[in-house]
């Protein structure tokens, strides 16, 4: 089951069913079952409280993955700061909804088992994420 949530910010404008059946294919065609998977999406002060409490990490990030997968079925939670994203997407020059859905298949790639510590991991992880956002057109998920 995937749920979409939202501390601080509003939940971005999702056609929840297009994002969910989107966010099962990716699991499923990595080999996966999918267990319960919560977007939780809130602001960079939210994001940043949890990265210092949780990691011990003083810095802003755009998500924070907890992994709850157990065996073969993918379970976790996905924390997304709204603010970072905004900020990114300005930065890399790609749009706000673009942007969004990286991150959100980012995490969801974590859970799969995917890491991007080294310059390889990272460069696997980005393959995936392209390949995955090509099986998905924004506009039928994102509301404008």
């Amino acid at each position: 089951m995937i749920n979409l949530e939202s501390i601080d910010v509003e939940v971005p404008s999702f056609k929840v069913e297009p994002f969910v059946f989107w966010i099962n294919s990716v699991v499923e065609e990595e080999g996966y079952g999918v267990g319960e998977i919560t977007f939780v999406f809130c602001s960079d002060d939210y994001l940043l409280e949890m990265n210092r409490k949780h990691l011990d990490h003083d810095y802003y990030t755009d998500i924070i993955t907890f992994d709850y997968v157990e065996g073969d079925v993918v379970s976790g939670d996905l924390f997304i700061s709204l603010d970072r994203i905004g900020d990114n997407a300005s930065l890399l020059n790609v749009q706000y909804e673009e942007e969004l859905l990286r991150v959100c298949v980012h995490g969801v790639l974590h859970l799969c088992g995917y890491q991007d510590k080294s310059d390889n991991e990272e460069q696997v992880m980005r393959t995936k994420e392209d390949y995955y956002l090509s099986k998905i057109v924004p506009r039928e998920t994102l509301e404008k």
